[in-house]
């Protein structure tokens, strides 16, 4: 990066097009939240989830429209997902209602939200990077990928990246590409190993109770016909996209606006732990919306701001705390710094990348 100019408490200057930026209103930050209780036995990776040891494990919610309040239209078929955990895997159970069960992709590693699927995305670190998606078709066909960064910030897809010691199996209630009947669900079942999701934390071996990750969930449906007695995709229609944590448009890859993931110590059936909301995620969504306006900035006048003013950082509010960022900003990218609570201090910078820092 290009040397970086100390930007904070400076008048606003340049041309009266820098100053008139019009910055637009994000999409609401609600994400939901869900508390993963531990196992109270052995899990067998099969497919089937009416089995005793998920029998007393909470559900999410269920999956919305990802558009959420920007299409208030109800997913015609419900989907929803549970979690819980060991000292060696993270377990994910889901059930798609499906009156139609299909399936088309056999080969591993293909794009399998061309087929129905289902889809899980986790950012273990908080960061909006290096996160993981896995997908998986009625066949149980499956993909795993680790992300670099969101597309929209310059992104890869590392395919060749594996959830190692991964299981995933299906369990189809009706049958598999026959249009003669009525189907009823399918239900999917995974472990992902914790070593294995703790890679991109750089030493950290376990998990801790009360820890949190991001986590979503997405459901792809297309509209299918029936044509010489097999379904087809209807032509010139677009998928459905259901999820559990909407993103206020047609794409998963917001990850600031996936839900949380609490770790808990508490056996599933044996009690509950309340969700803890940590304020600095309130921190962390105000910078993320000064992330917003600098890439509206950008395109508007073609540079960085390199002041909380040109970003008018006065109207983002963090309740209980004064946020009060400091812009540093350079040719090719900035980092915008402001204390949080507890004496903590955070960060975003131009690659969208939030973490915590130190008093700069």
């Amino acid at each position: 990066m290009a040397a970086l100019v100390l930007g904070i408490g400076c008048p606003a200057v340049g041309t009266a097009q820098e100053r008139e930026v019009r910055f637009s209103t994000p999409y609401e930050f609600q994400p939901p939240h869900y508390v993963c209780y531990r196992a109270p036995q052995a899990v067998t990776v099969d497919g089937d989830i009416d089995t005793p040891e998920w029998s007393a494990v909470p559900w999410t919610s269920d999956f919305v429209d990802i558009q959420g309040k920007n299409r208030p239209v109800e997913p015609r078929h419900r989907c929803r997902t549970k979690l819980m955990w060991d000292d060696r895997y993270l377990y994910i159970a889901a059930e798609l209602v499906e009156p139609h069960l299909w399936a088309t992709l056999t080969e591993r590693e293909s794009v399998i939200f061309h087929d129905n699927d289902f889809e899980v995305f986790l950012d273990v670190t908080g960061s909006t990077h290096h996160y993981m998606e896995f997908e998986v078709n009625a066949l149980g066909t499956e993909w795993d990928l680790m992300l670099t960064r969101p597309y929209r910030d310059g992104g890869a897809a590392l395919n060749g990246w594996n959830m190692n010691g991964m299981r995933s199996a299906v369990k189809l209630y009706g049958t598999l590409n026959d249009p003669s009947d009525r189907d009823e669900r399918w239900t999917f079942e995974m472990a992902i190993p914790i070593a294995t999701l703790l890679e991109v934390q750089y030493g950290k071996h376990r998990v801790e109770a009360g820890e949190q990750w991001r986590l979503n969930f997405s459901r792809v449906q297309w509209q299918l016909d029936v044509v010489d007695g097999a379904y087809v995709k209807r032509p010139n229609v677009p998928e459905d996209n259901w999820v559990w944590a909407p993103t206020g448009k047609i794409s998963m890859h917001e990850p600031e606006y996936w839900g949380f993931l609490q770790f808990s110590d508490v056996t599933a059936g044996e009690g509950t732990t309340p969700f803890v909301w940590n304020e600095n995620e309130r921190v962390k969504w105000a910078l993320r919306q000064l992330y917003f306006r600098q890439s509206e900035f950008h395109r508007a006048v073609g540079r960085w701001a390199a002041t909380p003013e040109e970003l008018r950082a006065s109207e983002i509010a963090v309740p209980g705390l004064a946020f009060s960022p400091v812009v540093y900003a350079g040719g090719d990218g900035y980092r915008i710094v402001a204390p949080g609570f507890g004496g903590t201090w955070w960060y975003i910078d131009h690659q969208g990348y939030v973490g915590r820092t130190v008093r700069p």
